[in-house]
């Protein structure tokens, strides 16, 4: 819901395709508030709640619907959320993975972080050229735990410290606290980043990434078929005309519907 409700605010709200990547609000009730560790927000209902500046949460990337299915239940994975960000919002699909080519086990122990893990993984050339470009943005969101909440260290079930809050044991195994994260990266053009506040200045550093792939999104949603060659004029003019007029919404609703493919499309219907 707080997915879809953020969405409807970016369109009725007239709001710009950059608050995709991040915003000054999010869409929030007092559960969801509380897991998030924002206080002051009380009641069921979901609504816009403004975000101090500085913090964390705004867009799509940190909501706990994102960051959820992009792990198994038990652990994050970095390959996927970095598969995710480069598929859902720049629009840069990773090619499957050659076969015969085994998947990261994590180690629940402790004894190891996913990035180590990775580092190993990616040392055969064949793997290490996607890896650059996938585990990147995995890893700026490696600061968020498999339900979307903030965490500074990984869970394990043997090596690690005792938590100082006490943990309910309600049939899965009492976790401990083991070794710190690193939310930090290089992507693939050389740009560096330390977690996910600089990850998402990196992703404002070329709008025209996001905005290309959500145009993309919707047109594929109104014609109801797959782009093809003859539709990237009609993706470039309204990606520009986004840049011109302050990434408001409308103007990628209106060049979206007054496009020449779905006109063409309506008028055989």
């Amino acid at each position: 819901d707080e997915t879809q409700r953020f969405f409807d605010e970016l369109i009725h709200c007239d709001l710009g395709a950059t608050n995709l990547v991040t915003s000054d609000f999010a869409m929030l009730n007092e559960r969801l508030a509380t897991h998030y560790g924002i206080e002051g927000v009380e009641g069921v209902a979901l609504r816009p709640v403004p975000l101090r500046p500085g913090g964390v949460r705004g867009g799509l990337l940190t909501q706990a619907s994102v960051l959820k299915v992009t792990a198994n239940g038990t652990v994050s994975s970095p390959v996927l959320r970095g598969g995710w960000v480069m598929k859902r919002l720049l629009g840069q699909p990773p090619p499957p993975p050659p076969p015969g080519v085994p998947g990261v086990e994590p180690d629940t122990r402790g004894a190891s972080t996913i990035r180590e893990i990775l580092a190993k993984h990616s040392t055969s050339e064949t793997c290490a050229a996607c890896h650059a470009k996938i585990d990147p943005p995995g890893f700026a969101l490696e600061s968020f735990d498999v339900i979307g909440g903030w965490r500074d260290r990984y869970r394990s079930k043997e090596k690690g410290d005792k938590p100082s809050a006490k943990v309910e044991n309600r049939g899965v195994w009492q976790y401990k606290l083991a070794l710190p994260v690193d939310p930090s990266g290089q992507l693939a053009d050389g740009r560096t980043f330390n977690g996910i506040r600089d990850f998402k200045k990196l992703l404002l550093e070329r709008p025209a990434d996001v905005q290309r792939c959500l145009t993309e999104k919707l047109m594929t949603y109104a014609l109801g078929r797959g782009l093809d060659y003859y539709d990237v004029h009609t993706v470039d003019a309204i990606v520009a005309r986004l840049g011109r007029a302050d990434r408001r919404v409308s103007v990628l609703l209106a060049g979206v519907v007054g496009s020449p493919a779905l006109q063409m499309q309506r008028a055989r219907v």
